[in-house]
């Protein structure tokens, strides 16, 4: 269902839950290219580009730092607009963290 609302995925990076051949077959069916490692247990096991999967981690590292705050991981805010401002002030709260300790 969501590669199916965007026209043209390019890349889709997904952990190792997310091999299998279907999937794979609907990424490359709809244009994109899969970067999901193979499962352990696999006999013929894919590469994965290093680069893209590091910033794979990234983006979950910030989610996981993301739901640390309580409004965000239970949701508290119930409006669609009340909870996107609570997440941004979550982000710029987490983005002026990295740059205090950084100096």
């Amino acid at each position: 269902d969501l590669l199916a609302a965007h026209p043209a995925p390019g890349d889709v990076v997904a952990d190792r839950g997310y091999d299998a051949r279907a999937i794979l077959e609907l990424i490359a069916a709809h244009g994109g290219r899969g970067h999901i490692p193979t499962q352990r247990d696999r006999n013929v096991q894919r590469s994965v580009d290093p680069a893209i999967y590091r910033q794979r981690n990234l983006v979950e590292r910030f989610f996981n730092k993301l739901k640390h705050f309580r409004k965000i991981a239970t949701r508290y805010e119930k409006s669609a607009r009340n909870y996107l401002a609570a997440v941004l002030m979550a982000c710029s709260r987490l983005w002026a963290r990295h740059y205090e300790s950084a100096s």
